[in-house]
Order: C-alpha cells, then sequence, then structure tokens
C-alpha cells in the first residue's frame, strides 16, 4: 500500500457540495436507520409463533441457535435463474454461503429471490418496456425479503443491468444491516465484440441472413457468465467494487474457479464479522456515504462505464439519501482521465482488462492520483487502499497480494500519467431541447459536433422501417421521443445501433437524440439520450418536426433547435405502450415515476 495522497481538489469540491445539498435528506435517512439499529437484533422482539414460524424450516442446530440472541443471521437475497448467463452459476451459491456462515458460528437463510430480466433478450421488444421499472420492483423484492426482523445482515446475489442497482436500493432501506455483493464472474471470451458489431451491421445491411446472425451472436455469448462486453452488467460489477461492497478482486473473477469459491464463502464470513452483535459494525447505510458516491462516479467514467448509470447511481444515492446530479457527474468528468479501453470504447473485453491488472491496478491508479477517497468503509473491513490488493489461494487458503504498478496490457488498462483520454468520457448537454447526457468515450472527436435537419420518429420501429425503404440519406439528427419513462418505461434504444452506424460509414453525420435510454454497450454514433423532461411530460421534444435544425454540440455541451416553437401544438405518441407483455400491470407505475435526472424512479 503506498502513502495517503491529497485528494484531488475537484474531487474534493463536489464531495462537499453533495453533503451540503444532501444535509437535510441525509440527516433524516442516518435517523432512520439509527433507530432501527438502536432495537437490536430485531427477531429477539417477535412472539413466540412469529420466530417459530422463521426458523421452522432449518435443523436443530439454526433452531437452538436463532432461539437466542448472540448468534447473527444472515439473509440471502438472489436474483438467481437459469434463463441468464449471468444468473446460471449463482445456483449453488446459497448452499457454499451458509456451510461458510455455519463454520463461522452464524446461521444463513434463504430470505428471497428477486426477478431478473435481461434487456439482452428484451431489446426492441415490447418487453423491454418493463426493464427499468424491473429496477424499482426488484427494491421492493428486497425489501420484502428482509421484511421479517429475522437478520442481522445480508448477502445480495445479483450481476446484471436493473438487478444490483434494485437490490442496493431495497438494500438500503435496511441500512442498519451490513450487507455485501456476491458476483457470479464472466463467461470465458468468444467471438470478438468487434466482429460481433461487423456481422451486426452487414444484417442491416442485408449482407448476411439470420443464420449467419445467429451464429455469429450464438459464438459471443456461449456459456454461464456474465457477457464480456463492457455494459451495464459489467459496470454494476465495477461499481460494488470501488463501493466496498464486493470482496477485492471479486467483480471479474471467473465462474467456477478455486478462488471464485472461496470469495463466495469468505464473503459470508466478512459480513458476519460486521453485523451489530460483533466488534466491527459497519451497516450499509454508513457506508454508502457521499464519498462512496462520488467514487462510484469517478470510476464509471475512468472506464468509460455504461450511461445507464447516470440514472442508477442517482436513484440509489437518493435511497441513501443523498442528492446526486448530472452536474456532479459533469464536475467530475472535466478532471477524471479515460483509463480504460473496453468495447463498445475499444476492443477487449473484461476479461482481458482483468488479465490486464483489473481492478486493483484501476483503483490503485486512482488513489495514487488522489481522484478517489481512500477512507471510506469496505467489507474487507478498512479503506479502499484493500482494493489495491488482488486474491489468491496458498494452499487452499485465501489471500490478497499487491498488483504490479505497471498495466500487463497499455492498449486495454492505463495509469493517470498516460490515460487514453484526459476527461471521463461522459458528458451533459443542455439547451432549449433540455438536459441530455452523452457517451463520448467511443465517439471519435470529428464527430462530437453535428448540425443537421431532424428526422422525428415516435418509436425505433419507425426509424427501422425508414431505414430499411431508403429514405434516410443526407446527414440528419434522428430524435425517437415518447420513449421516457413516463410514456412507456425508457427502453433501451440499442437495436437502433447497427442502422445508424452503417449510415455513418457510409459518409453521412447522423446523430440520435432522444428521451429513451441506449444499452450500456451504445457505442460510435453520438447520441444525446435522457432528455429530460421527456416528450410524454411536455418536453420540448413533443414540438419538433421533420426539417427543423438541430445541433448536438459535445464539445460546448449544448442540445438546441435552431428554430422557434412557440405556437406549435405538441405531438401525441403514435405507439399504445399500455398493454400486452404484462405491460398493463406497470400503469401504476409509468403514472409514478420521476424523470430521468432524478433517476426514472417511483420511489
Amino acid at each position: 500500500m503506498t502513502a495517503h495522497t491529497d485528494t484531488h481538489p475537484v474531487v474534493t469540491a463536489v464531495t462537499r457540495r453533495l453533503v451540503e445539498r444532501s444535509t437535510k435528506t441525509r440527516t433524516a435517512y442516518l435517523d432512520k436507520i439509527t433507530a432501527a439499529a438502536n432495537e437490536g437484533p430485531a427477531r429477539t422482539a417477535l412472539g413466540c409463533a412469529n420466530l417459530a414460524h422463521g426458523f421452522a424450516a432449518c435443523g436443530p442446530a439454526d433452531k437452538l441457535a436463532l432461539s437466542g440472541e448472540v448468534t447473527p443471521n444472515l439473509a440471502i437475497v438472489s436474483s438467481y435463474n437459469d434463463m441468464l448467463s449471468a444468473h446460471q452459476p449463482l445456483e449453488d451459491y446459497p448452499a457454499r454461503i451458509k456451510k461458510a456462515v455455519a463454520e463461522a458460528g452464524g446461521v444463513a437463510q434463504f430470505a428471497g429471490g428477486v426477478p431478473a430480466m435481461c434487456d439482452g433478450i428484451t431489446q426492441g421488444r415490447a418487453g423491454m418496456e418493463l426493464s427499468l421499472f424491473s429496477r424499482d420492483v426488484i427494491a421492493m423484492a428486497t425489501a420484502v425479503a428482509l421484511s421479517h426482523d429475522m437478520f442481522d445482515g445480508a448477502l445480495m446475489l445479483g450481476v446484471c443491468d436493473k438487478i444490483v442497482p434494485g437490490l442496493l436500493i431495497g438494500a438500503l432501506s435496511f441500512g442498519h444491516l451490513p450487507v455485501a455483493f456476491v458476483p457470479a464472474g464472466p463467461m470465458p471470451s468468444g467471438l470478438s465484440n468487434k466482429d460481433k458489431a461487423q456481422v451486426r451491421q452487414q444484417f442491416a445491411e442485408g449482407l448476411v441472413g439470420r443464420r449467419e446472425l445467429l451464429q455469429a451472436e450464438s459464438a459471443a455469448y456461449h456459456s454461464p457468465g456474465t457477457c464480456t462486453f463492457y455494459g451495464t452488467a459489467n459496470s454494476n460489477q465495477m461499481l460494488m467494487e470501488v463501493m466496498g461492497l464486493h470482496l477485492a478482486g471479486a467483480s471479474f473473477e471467473p465462474p467456477g474457479t478455486p478462488v471464485r469459491e472461496a470469495l463466495t464463502a469468505e464473503v459470508g464470513r466478512r459480513v458476519l464479522g460486521h453485523t451489530a452483535l460483533g466488534d466491527s459494525y459497519t451497516p450499509l447505510g454508513k457506508q454508502i456515504d457521499e464519498r462512496a458516491v462520488v467514487n462510484a462516479v469517478v470510476a464509471l467514467l475512468a472506464t468509460g462505464g455504461s450511461s445507464n448509470h447516470t440514472l442508477h447511481l442517482v436513484a440509489i444515492a437518493r435511497a441513501a439519501g443523498i442528492e446526486l446530479s448530472w452536474d456532479d457527474f459533469a464536475a467530475l468528468s472535466e478532471v477524471v482521465p479515460l483509463l480504460t479501453r473496453m468495447y463498445p470504447n475499444g476492443t477487449a473485453d473484461v476479461n482481458q482488462f482483468h488479465e490486464a491488472g483489473g481492478m486493483a491496478h484501476l483503483i490503485g491508479s486512482l488513489l495514487d492520483a488522489g481522484l478517489l477517497h481512500e477512507d471510506v468503509h469496505t467489507v474487507m473491513g478498512g479503506g479502499l487502499s484493500h482494493y489495491r490488493r488482488t486474491p489468491r489461494l496458498d494452499d487452499g487458503a485465501l489471500s490478497w497480494i499487491d498488483t504490479p504498478t505497471k498495466s500487463g496490457d497499455e492498449k486495454v488498462l492505463r495509469g493517470t500519467d498516460d490515460p487514453f483520454a484526459p476527461d471521463g468520457g461522459l458528458r451533459m448537454l443542455e439547451g432549449n431541447l433540455g438536459r441530455a447526457v452523452i457517451k463520448v468515450s467511443a465517439v471519435d472527436p470529428e464527430r462530437h459536433v453535428v448540425a443537421a435537419p431532424a428526422r422525428v420518429f415516435d418509436g425505433q420501429a419507425a426509424l427501422q422501417k425508414a431505414f430499411a425503404d431508403g429514405e434516410l440519406t443526407g446527414d440528419f439528427v434522428a430524435v425517437v421521443r415518447f420513449q421516457g419513462p413516463r410514456a412507456n418505461g425508457m427502453p433501451e434504444l440499442h437495436k437502433l445501433t447497427p442502422q445508424l452506424s452503417v449510415l455513418q460509414d457510409r459518409g453521412q453525420k447522423v446523430a440520435l437524440v432522444t428521451d429513451g435510454r441506449m444499452s450500456g454497450a451504445s457505442g460510435k454514433v453520438p447520441a444525446a439520450i435522457h432528455v429530460s423532461p421527456e416528450a410524454a411530460a411536455g418536453g420540448p421534444l413533443a414540438l419538433l418536426r421533420d426539417g427543423d435544425p438541430v445541433r448536438l454540440d459535445a464539445t460546448q455541451g449544448t442540445l438546441e433547435v435552431l428554430a422557434d416553437l412557440s405556437g406549435r401544438e405538441a405531438a401525441r405518441p403514435g405507439e399504445d405502450s399500455s398493454s400486452g407483455t404484462g405491460r398493463e400491470l406497470f400503469t401504476a407505475l409509468r403514472e409514478a415515476v420521476g424523470p430521468a435526472e432524478a433517476g426514472a424512479g417511483i420511489f
């Protein structure tokens, strides 16, 4: 471990503003979890019938232990299902965790499962309109799992897009408990992301058929484990580690290895030692403070991570009483350099990142530059310097060793003295069309400014049809509106990437402006996303017409229409998202959801 480095002045200033802005809400949150902690192990206050129900299925030893007041009991909440490759390895985790916790003198119970849908499957389908709302459903399901007053700590088993944010938001409602996240790791590298993207473009142009496309996709997504590109799922894993909620080095260790199995057992023991019944009480609600939130934003920027986290991190912070804003992302992005090249902002995948030094090298570099707060609480039992180290097994015993200070592959991972770019790749846009987010880490600098006539669509299917019909000629800004959370649940529009990429490769200047989302895998086409206010909530996008001159300027941070929109009647959605594929069950959520800038949540 290296000596302490002074925190960068911008990181300090953003953190201070965040503390000041959040004083009222954070104080209220901390008062709530302090009151809950002061009640002691909640199950001791249960009536005998209540407690008997709570351990009826346990073995005799666990029943005896839970009848007293000194044996900690951990909840296991899991998103396991065997349809999602990333979650399939979680099937046997509860048994492993229970065994390790029992050996350490505690009890662990499987408290509940949460839904886990896959954006990769629902892309372009009606089910995608449930995706963002599934985050808040998962948060509620997590709360249900922890609501029985039986637990002294919790382990969250989840990996992908909305699942990890949902689990964390739900767990923060029980912030008096110590909590850790238990990842599964990425699948082995298959067909490269670059080759996969090329086949997708060829399919969009009609150069290959469905059979060839399916072969390529199956070669890329081919086994248990997380998809290997650096999208939202792998951004989740990175964030949980830099926030101290994973064991050091756990994020990208592959499934099924002895080290992975040792980490899974160890995390249960660590949380057991952090309950209020021990000497190292570390409640989640105090661990996730303003410093931890700023660390998360910094690491997201330094890795060119998923733009979806401009929603999720805002919602997570609010669950802890912290008022994170897009302006905080913008301020930090100006001083946080880009240290990784992973697809879509490079050709490497997360396995190559891990092999080059991975999270230990990344965190060490950011700490040395003063860009991360070291003095945070972590599941490792100390500050963030513990995360400079890499796990290994010595005669079956898990330990952590120092990581080489030099990257193993500077085409994938670098230090702050020689970054890939001087800023973090996520920028905020603002103008008379509203506020938006743009991810520029994968966009060529000459495409950071696009000024062209608008082509307006009320859904991605209409744009895809216009492409297929050969109507998208010349330079244009594709405006895809009524895709915000209130309109239809804010689906990802990743299916538009191949078509727009084809047009861009033909020499046309194109850009996307939308109140919807792009995937964590959004790439080389400039895209102003999460436009707020959305069209369905009275935003200016509802007033745009074909031919209106639109200027997207990622250099100056502006998003403008160069026309007078006054006096125009607002358009109405051209597609019905009120029913089908379960969407009718989410009507109340669409009516209650907040704006993208506030995290697009219902709480």
